[in-house]
């Protein structure tokens, strides 16, 4: 059946901030095992729309359902119970923690010692950095996220949400900080995980990425929802004018 594809629908999303409509009549579905991709200007609405998924903050209007159920999402924790992570554009990492504790955090790998739960930090290190590789990176696990480059806690960022292998993944600009032989590397990684079960929104200013990574693109502008549109059939000339408004 047509609804069994659908793994998270929006439905009639409103969210306004004081007199600001960040969101309105906001619908739209995420197909399983799709790349969905998320485009419009600045304060367009993306990120807002994220954090309403995430858990971040709640929709004033409309109804959100997750495999044809629909769900409240309290909290970003509810959210990653209920199989969503997201790679923020800010990263959202602990600096005073090391890469392997921020992946894991929350969600640690444990073993019984007595009466008490003892952290396997080796197996937890062992695990993220066969993400790593998978991903053909290099970070320095044992290094504190604060002394990091930009670049490299993407990348912390994003082998979390891959390692978990949630059935939805938001990614929220994931190759800004990134150089282009660290994006050419982490693009298949995106398809390999859509490939490994997940659907994916991806939110990204550079629109050859977006056309090349997804299946379909959602154009947002001032809020709404413009027009949704097959990425074989559209042209960075035509996401432009939708965008902006000329189409």
């Amino acid at each position: 059946m047509e609804n069994e594809k659908i793994v998270l629908k929006l439905d009639h999303i409103y969210k306004n901030f004081g007199h600001i409509q960040a969101l309105k009549d906001v619908s739209f579905n995420l197909n399983k095992q799709e790349i969905l991709g998320l485009v419009g200007d600045n304060a367009a609405g993306k990120s807002t729309l994220l954090k309403i998924i995430a858990g971040v903050c709640s929709p004033d209007e409309g109804k959100i359902y997750i495999n044809g159920e629909e769900t409240d999402i309290k909290s970003p924790l509810d959210a990653q119970r209920k199989g969503i992570e997201i790679v923020y554009q800010n990263f959202m990492l602990a600096p005073n923690l090391d890469a392997t504790a921020n992946v894991f955090l929350g969600r640690e790998i444990t073993s019984n010692w007595g009466i008490y739960k003892k952290v396997q930090r080796k197996k937890m290190r062992r695990e993220i950095q066969k993400t790593i590789d998978d991903l053909k990176l290099q970070i320095r696990l044992n290094k504190l996220v604060g002394e990091l480059s930009g670049g490299q806690r993407q990348i912390v960022a994003i082998a979390r949400a891959l390692y978990f292998r949630c059935h939805v993944i938001l990614m929220d600009e994931p190759t800004a900080a990134l150089s282009v032989a660290a994006i050419k590397n982490f693009c298949p990684q995106v398809k390999q995980a859509r490939d490994n079960g997940a659907s994916i929104i991806y939110v990204s200013h550079r629109l050859p990425e977006v056309i090349d990574m997804c299946e379909r693109i959602v154009i947002l502008r001032r809020g709404q929802i413009m027009r949704i549109v097959q990425s074989s059939e559209v042209t960075i000339e035509d996401l432009v004018e939708i965008m902006v408004g000329a189409l």
